[in-house]
């Protein structure tokens, strides 16, 4: 493929530093309204994790969604969750939960270490990591969507694809393809998302072609890399957003390792009206959900649907 078709950048977010939950502290890659026009479907993206207990014990107590898909990718650690009508489990390394929160549902999501209760006591102890690392995204849901009944994928590290290329590269395929390899998940043919997780070695490239139109984002987790077809250099923990332009994605690295996420989807091009963990397509849904929560009838399927 010619040069000319490489897509450039068109903007890098470098995250911002916040706490959110009961007290955790993460890195906000973007998300809210100034960014969706240009991440769109893709609505918001967290990059959780600590070493030290108390910067994410607290975690994300009882919370709605409506509207949107949450994925929570774990790296290291483990994360117990739990909804409102009793189904509970826990993510461990390498796990993805897939979460389809539609016309509604509570639940929780509490980051532990993978040893003991006590993470302080276990680390004297048995000297374990007690680090929970971990990225938790937002896609949007289309209109026709919005109000569908809530769903769970349960995605085991065991169960994704990892292929390598001709390059060294490793890809972990969570959803969507990579080459002729199928992801765990294809997720809703609306928004048709390819999420990777690529790992690369030093001196090397990676390319990958993206449908035309798409949103092509890549988020840097580890080593500095080189992006796009100015081939610009791209610190760790940054978001880079490509051109609708160009079919093909460009990343190179140097004398170290990198790491990134790759995310890909085509853009919904909808109304955005959007109060915290709730996303619709106007304000008076929006309304709408804020009035179910005053009458405690926010959760309109009891029998989520799990796969």
């Amino acid at each position: 493929m010619e040069k000319a078709s490489l897509k450039k950048i068109d903007r890098i977010f470098p995250g911002n530093e916040t706490i959110d939950g009961a007290g955790v502290r993460l890195r906000r890659m973007f998300g809210g309204h100034a960014t969706a026009t240009f991440t769109d479907p893709f609505l918001l993206l967290d990059h959780f994790g600590s070493d030290d207990p108390k910067e994410y014990i607290s975690g994300f107590p009882w919370h709605p969604h409506r509207g949107i898909e949450t994925v929570t990718y774990l790296m290291e650690g483990k994360v117990e969750h739990e909804d409102s009508e009793g189904h509970k489990g826990t993510i461990y390394p390498g796990d993805i939960q897939w979460m389809t929160a539609g016309s509604g549902i509570f639940h929780q999501e509490m980051p532990k270490p993978l040893d003991h209760k006590n993470p302080e006591e276990a680390i004297k102890i048995t000297g374990m990591p007690n680090s929970v690392v971990g990225l938790q995204l937002w896609i949007n849901l289309p209109a026709n969507l919005k109000m569908t009944t809530p769903a769970y994928r349960s995605i085991t590290g065991k169960s994704t694809p990892i292929v390598d290329d001709d390059s060294g590269n490793s890809i972990r395929i969570v959803a969507g393809h990579y080459g002729n390899h199928e992801g765990a998940f294809s997720g809703n043919a609306r928004i048709d998302p390819i999420y990777l997780e690529v790992r690369m070695p030093e001196e090397s490239e990676f390319r990958f072609e993206v449908k035309d139109h798409y949103t092509s984002i890549i988020n840097t987790l580890r080593g500095r890399v080189y992006a796009g077809k100015d081939e610009k250099l791209v610190d760790p923990r940054s978001a880079v957003v490509f051109s609708q332009s160009g079919s093909e994605i460009l990343v190179k690295t140097d004398e170290e390792k990198a790491s990134f996420i790759l995310l890909s989807g085509k853009p919904l091009q909808e109304p955005i009206y959007w109060y915290g963990p709730i996303v619709m397509n106007s304000q008076e849904q929006i309304n709408e959900a804020l009035l179910d929560l005053r009458r405690n009838t926010f959760v309109r399927e009891k029998e989520p649907i799990f796969q």
